[in-house]
């Protein structure tokens, strides 16, 4: 860990973005600045694994309650992966982590005796680029993260779209040429234009053991016909989908945040030509890049905890 976190008259909050591989940790100061920030291994348990969650929650507050030298720690921020119903509080189900319906609000409340806010980390790191991010000063946009999997955030007159937790999932929108997914659909738009995809159809046909997207675009860069088209093929879905959602939302922009996005114009300027093209009468979106990044999720976590403490 980093040094100790100094005194806040307003106390200090604990957030907390629980991904499939690992979370990240951090207090929050009033000012929104991070202290001892770090990245843990997600812990599994087959048989009760939002309880391992919830343990893990209470061991990491008694070691920042250290780092935080005296100052209170106030409440916590949890945001984790799938289905999410933020108003009750439960994990309706994570398919990678094997929860469902679990009470995360409920249990972290019970074990920490703090006020826990709770919610989905691509829904709530969506909140926190739309206030702190590039999508200031917006009202109608899309927040798309596109990594090992594609999910988003939907903002339609300057609020989330949450459909009882089943709002923004992009990357299980079917696409002409999408394969098998493990939801069980078949097309899914993450299956060809995720990360974690390119680089997974680029070994398939290398044979190696494993690639990233990244090299994947440097060998279409070089020449290679069939990372071209494998680079091709993902754009041209998710230039699809965001021309669907832009033609039912009419959003202001796109903002693309996790691995994917920092490909820069490589990305970007041919997916802003697909777009383009889909499109007659309807708002043109405009194509960001995040300003939070890989921190979004912490720092919707730090956000959603401080806004409950703000309403009490």
């Amino acid at each position: 860990m980093h040094s100790a976190a100094p005194p806040d008259g307003e106390g200090l909050v604990l957030a907390l973005d629980v991904g499939g591989t690992d979370i990240k940790a951090a207090l929050q100061d009033s000012a929104g600045t991070f202290h001892g920030l770090r990245r843990l291994p997600t812990p599994r348990d087959r048989k009760r694994p939002g309880d391992a969650i919830v343990q893990e929650t209470a061991r990491l507050l008694g070691e920042y309650q250290a780092l935080a030298a005296g100052a209170p720690i106030r409440s916590i921020g949890l945001v984790v992966p799938g289905l999410v119903d933020e108003t009750a509080g439960v994990g309706i189900l994570s398919a990678n982590l094997g929860w469902r319906d679990y009470p995360f609000v409920a249990e972290v409340r019970s074990a920490t005796r703090l006020p826990v806010a709770f919610g989905h980390d691509v829904g709530l790191a969506g909140e926190a680029e739309m206030r702190l991010g590039a999508g200031q000063g917006l009202h109608d946009a899309v927040v798309m993260i596109i990594g090992t999997g594609i999910a988003g955030a939907l903002f339609s007159d300057g609020r989330r779209v949450r459909g009882g937790g089943f709002a923004g999932e992009i990357g299980h929108a079917p696409v002409p040429g999408g394969l098998p997914c493990s939801c069980g659909a078949v097309g899914c738009l993450e299956t060809v234009a995720s990360a974690g995809a390119i680089g997974r159809r680029w070994a398939s046909h290398t044979g190696a053991g494993s690639a990233g997207a990244r090299e994947v675009l440097a060998a279409a860069a070089s020449g290679d016909a069939a990372a071209r088209q494998i680079w091709d093929e993902a754009v041209e879905a998710l230039g699809t989908v965001i021309s669907q959602v832009t033609a039912v939302l009419g959003s202001e922009a796109v903002i693309l945040g996790g691995g994917l996005s920092q490909a820069g114009p490589a990305l970007l300027d041919p997916l802003a030509g697909i777009v383009d093209s889909r499109l007659s009468f309807h708002r043109r979106p405009r194509l960001l890049v995040s300003a939070l990044g890989q921190d979004a999720g912490l720092a919707g976590a730090g956000m959603a905890a401080r806004d409950i403490l703000a309403a009490a």
